[in-house]
């Protein structure tokens, strides 16, 4: 059992406010991480995100406002620790050039995870499939 820190990006959240079913896989992931103590970390990018996917699920007719504000209130009751600083900042921009991604968006939570040694956890196959060989500590969410 470990008890480093788990990073987690918007779509892993996204997924976890989605969750209908104590057995869905980002619930499952959720709580054991809680049972094993293990601290949930995030860039504090991660709410701009959040807020931004439930918008666009109203904008979209998927949501109603509503209900987005209150899985965006969840989401912000959910105890993750907001990691920030001009060194995340920097080694993110460096990642994204290296990975070529297309922003400094992903590359911020995997500079998070290579920081603190920790599991950097999304439900992104594209992003995965980009990263793994360089980063064996990004795990991909099964849903």
């Amino acid at each position: 059992m470990s008890t480093s820190p788990v990073c987690v990006d918007a779509s892993f959240v996204i997924r976890l406010l989605e969750s209908d079913s104590e057995e869905s896989p980002p619930l499952r992931k959720w709580k054991e991480w809680h049972e094993e103590e293990r601290p949930v970390v995030t860039p504090v990018l991660l709410f701009y995100e959040v807020a931004n996917v439930l918008y666009r699920y109203v904008v979209l007719g998927y949501l109603d406002f509503e209900r987005a504000w209150e899985a965006l209130k969840v989401a912000l009751e959910l105890g993750i620790s907001l990691q920030d600083g001009p060194e995340l900042h920097l080694r993110a921009i460096e990642l994204a050039r290296e990975l070529s991604l297309p922003t400094t968006y992903d590359a911020h939570y995997l500079a998070l995870a290579e920081r603190l040694g920790a599991e950097s956890w999304t439900a992104d196959k594209k992003l995965v499939r980009k990263v793994k060989r360089k980063f064996p500590f990004v795990r991909l969410l099964e849903v």
